[in-house]
C-alpha cells in the first residue's frame, strides 16, 4: 500500500511539474514615470510585486535619461531574488513632442527564450501616437507574440489607436498573440469588438486597475483600463489584477510605485 502511494505521489508530482513547465505567467504594467523617479527602495518594492512572474511587460518607460537605467536596474534587483532574469527596451517611441516613451520587456530566461530583441511597429507609426513594441517569445520550442502597448489618454481619442492596432494585428499576426497594454478605454466598450470577434478574450473584466487621488469610503480604484488580450490559440488558466494597495492608508505610498495595478495573466498555448 506504501509503495503505491508514493508511485501515486511521483506519478502526480511529475504531472504537476510537467503541467506547470507549459504555463506562463505574464504581468502588465503602467509603471508611472518609470525612470529617475523610482528609488531603489521603491524599485525592489515593484520587483517584489512581479518576481513570480515568467514575463513583465512595463509601458511608460521614460523616452530620456533615466528610464533605460530603471529598467536595468530592475532586472538586477530582480536577478538577486532566485532567478535569471534578461531584458530588452525599446527605442523610443516616434511621438509628438512631450509624449515620446520607450516600452520594455523583462523575462526569466531557463525557460522563456527570444531569438532577437524585437521592434516598434513602425507601419503604425503615422497613426499611433506610441507605436507598440512588439516580441517573439519561446516556450520549449514554441513561439508566441506580445505586443506592447500604451494607448493615447482618454480624451484624446484612443478609440481610433485601437482601430488601427486590431486591423493590424488580425490582417498581419497568425501566431498565438497576446497584446498587453494600457488602453486607456475599458474593454467592455464596442471598439473592441474587432478583436473579440475574431477569438480574442481579456485577462480581467469589470475589474478597476488605476488609482485614485484620495481614498473614498475604502475606495481607491477607478478605472478599468489596463487589460491583457489573447487570441483564441492560447488558453487562459487564470487571471486578475494584482491589488498592492490594499488599504487607504496605503495609497499615497502605493502612488509612488504606480497609479495603475499591474495585470496578471497566467496562461498555456493550445496544441
Amino acid at each position: 500500500m506504501i509503495r503505491r502511494l508514493a508511485l501515486l505521489f511521483l506519478i502526480l508530482s511529475h504531472f504537476l511539474i510537467f503541467s506547470q513547465q507549459g504555463e506562463v505567467n505574464l504581468i502588465s504594467w503602467n509603471i508611472k514615470d518609470f525612470g529617475r523617479t523610482k528609488n531603489t527602495e521603491e524599485l525592489n518594492q515593484i520587483a517584489e510585486i512581479v518576481r513570480h512572474a515568467d514575463i513583465l511587460a512595463i509601458q511608460e518607460v521614460v523616452a530620456g535619461y533615466g528610464g533605460a537605467q530603471a529598467v536595468a536596474k530592475l532586472a538586477d534587483i530582480l536577478n538577486r531574488k532566485g532567478a535569471k532574469w534578461d531584458y530588452v527596451i525599446s527605442d523610443p517611441t516616434n511621438s509628438p513632442k512631450y509624449i515620446a516613451e520607450r516600452y520594455a520587456f523583462i523575462w526569466k530566461t531557463h525557460r522563456i527564450k527570444i531569438k532577437n530583441r524585437g521592434w516598434l511597429i513602425s507601419e503604425l507609426a503615422t497613426q499611433i501616437d506610441r507605436e507598440p513594441f512588439l516580441l517573439n517569445f519561446y516556450l520549449e520550442g514554441k513561439r508566441f507574440t506580445i505586443i506592447n502597448f500604451h494607448s493615447r489618454p482618454y480624451n484624446k481619442d484612443p478609440e481610433s489607436e485601437i482601430i488601427v492596432l486590431s486591423k493590424f494585428v488580425i490582417d498581419s499576426l497568425k501566431t498565438p498573440l497576446l497584446i498587453a497594454g494600457d488602453f486607456n478605454v475599458d474593454e467592455k466598450m464596442p471598439v473592441f469588438n474587432t478583436l473579440k470577434n475574431s477569438g480574442y478574450r481579456t485577462a480581467i473584466s469589470n475589474q478597476k486597475t488605476t488609482l485614485k487621488w484620495s481614498c473614498e469610503r475604502t475606495d481607491y480604484l477607478n478605472h478599468s483600463i489596463d487589460n491583457i488580450f489573447y487570441s483564441k490559440n492560447i488558453q487562459k488558466l487564470e487571471g486578475k489584477a494584482i491589488d498592492f494597495v490594499r488599504y487607504c492608508d496605503e495609497l499615497e505610498q502605493a502612488r509612488k510605485l504606480s497609479d495603475h495595478l499591474p495585470v496578471f495573466l497566467k496562461f498555456s498555448l493550445k496544441d
